[in-house]
């Protein structure tokens, strides 16, 4: 135990083991490292990044702070990979496939592709309702692990890592948005937002011919706004309005919806 009286790393790692899984035996980590193509210096870093909340009800060793960092750093590095991929694509292009790659879905397949589950350190609560193929569950563990690798071995590793898991997924051509609406409500639940909620906010114009005004929002995401002759174009349009803030969409899908 510390001077200041909290528990050092490796008190927290042997704490954690004996109060997660109810005594399960996980599987080796150096598998695991194998998949991953690092091996760690620091253990320490992917038994964390591998412990759920739930394994540890006071918080100091679970994956959280790991996935925040993580979440940054495969943000940068698949862009990294976008620019240097793809030389003339432009900025908006680029902006809808790194929301593509980097959405809790894709992140949870790599995760299932390391076959990150098994290792996975949890609560009773959570080994009860099958946690371990639970998409969110991996989307976390699969950003933690990316910021354990940084940590650990810097971001050349990290950009290794990600390349290795995200790499086939971004040579894969873009799929194209469709309506703007449906694109939005798809990118929403990717990033894993509520579903997009539309009001009419406003209607000027004859009675014959009035144009409604309609507000699109996300949770507490900034709201967008915007005009049409009917109530569907008008969500069309708030829905584009908000995609094209994003990054998500660009002149040439213009028309593809009505």
């Amino acid at each position: 135990m510390a001077l200041d009286g909290t528990l050092e790393p490796h008190v927290l790692d042997n704490q954690v083991s004996k109060t997660s899984d109810s005594g399960r035996k996980l599987p080796e980590l150096s598998r695991l490292e194998d998949r991953l193509g690092h091996r760690f210096r620091d253990r320490a870093l992917l038994e964390t990044a591998l412990t759920h909340m739930s394994a540890d009800p006071r918080r100091i060793a679970s994956y959280q702070r790991l996935e925040f960092l993580g979440d940054r750093v495969l943000g940068l590095s698949v862009a990294d990979m976008l620019f240097t991929t793809y030389p003339q694509a432009e900025e908006g292009d680029m902006s809808r496939r790194l929301a593509d790659l980097v959405r809790k879905e894709t992140c949870a397949e790599v995760a299932a592709a390391w076959d990150v589950g098994p290792h996975l350190r949890l609560g009773e609560g959570e080994i009860l309702s099958g946690a371990r193929k639970n998409k969110a569950i991996l989307a976390d563990a699969c950003e933690a692990i990316i910021g354990a690798v940084f940590i650990d071995g810097g971001y050349d590793a990290a950009r290794k890592l990600v390349e290795a898991g995200f790499g086939e997924r971004l040579l894969k051509p873009a799929t194209p948005l469709r309506d703007a609406k449906t694109a939005l409500q798809e990118w929403a639940q990717g990033q894993g937002h509520p579903t997009p909620t539309y009001a009419e906010s406003g209607r000027s114009g004859p009675d014959h011919a009035p144009i409604f005004r309609i507000i699109v929002r996300i949770g507490t995401l900034a709201e967008a706004e915007a005009e049409g002759r009917s109530k569907r174009l008008a969500e069309q349009a708030a829905a584009e309005s908000f995609l094209r803030r994003q990054g998500l969409w660009n002149n040439a899908m213009e028309g593809e919806h009505g």
